[in-house]
């Protein structure tokens, strides 16, 4: 009479055995949201089910829209486009795309800093992860913040998955673009894919002297006409990047006639680098303010 417990007990020690082994291949859940936050990170995690989650940034690189010069007009524009949203009127989604080092990246920062407290939370992207666009979209549809997604240096080659979801989360869904939300990104590339001279050749001549672009053309404008603002950065010329240099020596405290001396080893360095810009001001001002001992006088 005892044989059938204990083969039963068998059983059930070897489906709990089992159970274990096959929760331990499971991936864990994801962390709850800390809403708090000021920005976040779309994080995944590859194989398996590719779950992803929201990992918030309690302190990004805080710089101020006064800390950028020599994009005045962008400033403005991006200002007052944001400013637009974060009051609940209508706005548009931003690319912005230029030279390297100009301040892209460095505006959508500053935005984030200037209206942060009024309730702005900024959501970085990866572009591998850009097919994740409808799970955030869930995440924050009903929150009562306002949400930029902020894809940076992004750029398609034909047939990325990614291209296809950055086009629906634009205005392609059926779904419509959440009221909450808008997409910001920085690239290089105006039209975000590379072109080649071969499309030239899908160009139509209509004998009224008309030109249409091919299909491949036309595919690629598609997705950047999606944005309702863009904003250009040129590289800036040798005034424009000493009065860059000028300020980040200010504000790391170097006196007057400390940044008027240093006004040759900034442009040697601009030099070395190939180039006149922001990025490279900034790296500048590090270096000179770290070697030179600060003075008042």
């Amino acid at each position: 009479m005892s044989a059938a417990p204990t083969e039963l007990g068998r059983f059930l020690a070897r489906a709990e055995a089992l159970i274990d082994r096959l929760e331990a291949t499971l991936p864990p859940p994801p962390p709850v949201v800390d809403w708090s936050a000021p920005a976040f990170r779309w994080r995944t995690r590859h194989g398996g089910n590719n779950r992803g989650w929201l990992e918030a940034v309690q302190h990004p690189h805080r710089i101020r829209l006064d800390d950028l010069h020599g994009v005045d007009d962008q400033k403005q524009r991006i200002e007052q486009n944001t400013r637009q949203f974060v009051l609940g009127k209508s706005a548009n989604n931003v690319l912005l795309t230029g030279a390297r080092g100009t301040g892209k990246s460095s505006l959508v920062k500053a935005v984030l800093n200037k209206f942060a407290a009024r309730g702005l939370r900024l959501i970085e992207v990866d572009k591998s992860d850009l097919v994740h666009l409808p799970e955030i979209e869930d995440l924050i549809a009903e929150r009562k913040e306002k949400f930029i997604i902020f894809c940076d240096d992004l750029s398609f080659e034909s047939g990325e998955p990614g291209y296809k979801a950055m086009k629906s989360i634009l205005d392609g869904s059926i779904s419509g673009m959440p009221e909450n939300l808008l997409v910001y990104a920085t690239s290089n590339r105006r039209h975000l894919m590379p072109e080649k001279m071969a499309e030239n050749l899908e160009t139509v001549h209509t004998d009224d002297g008309e030109i249409h672009p091919g299909e491949t053309t036309e595919e690629k404008v598609s997705l950047s006409e999606r944005f309702g603002l863009w904003l250009s950065f040129y590289p800036f010329d040798q005034d424009h990047y000493l009065s860059i240099c000028g300020h980040w020596l200010a504000e790391f405290g170097l006196a007057e006639k400390q940044i008027e001396a240093a006004r040759s080893e900034a442009l040697l360095w601009s030099l070395s680098r190939g180039a006149r810009s922001g990025r490279v001001a900034w790296q500048f001002a590090r270096d000179y303010a770290g070697r030179v001992p600060k003075s008042r006088k």
